[in-house]
């Protein structure tokens, strides 16, 4: 089992948010089960809006694709820098699996795992 971003690089702080979230909405049931999987629990997870106060104190901000990157650093252009793709090292988009059948779901998390090593990979040895 692949760790979690926060379980490779502690002390760290790690949340979430969106660009068009559904403020307020719990994670996908697919979601929720494949996490289970990994004994992780986000059955508390609410989704939220990405804001201000979030780019302003956040280091590193990972997006899921190309598109998002370049739309976060439109909308906040001083977070120019710490604005990166989750696939960047391999060159890679994630695809949203909102409201997609659970193979996609199933494909994103891959994704985003190897992106988390990957990333934890560069920081280890930066």
């Amino acid at each position: 089992m692949k760790a979690r971003f926060a379980d490779k690089i502690p002390p760290v702080s790690i949340s979430s948010a969106g660009l068009n979230a559904l403020i307020d909405y719990p994670a996908d049931p697919i979601a929720q089960e494949l996490m289970e999987l990994k004994n992780l629990d986000i059955s508390t997870h609410h989704a939220r809006q990405i804001s201000n106060e979030l780019i302003s104190t956040a280091d590193l901000i990972l997006t899921m694709s190309t598109e998002q990157q370049r739309e976060m650093e439109k909308l906040f252009p001083n977070a120019r820098g710490k604005i990166h793709r989750l696939g960047k090292w391999g060159e890679y988009d994630v695809i949203d699996p909102y409201q997609r059948p659970r193979s996609i779901f199933e494909h994103s998390l891959a994704l985003i795992e190897q992106g988390i090593d990957d990333w934890f990979e560069m920081l280890r040895n930066s």
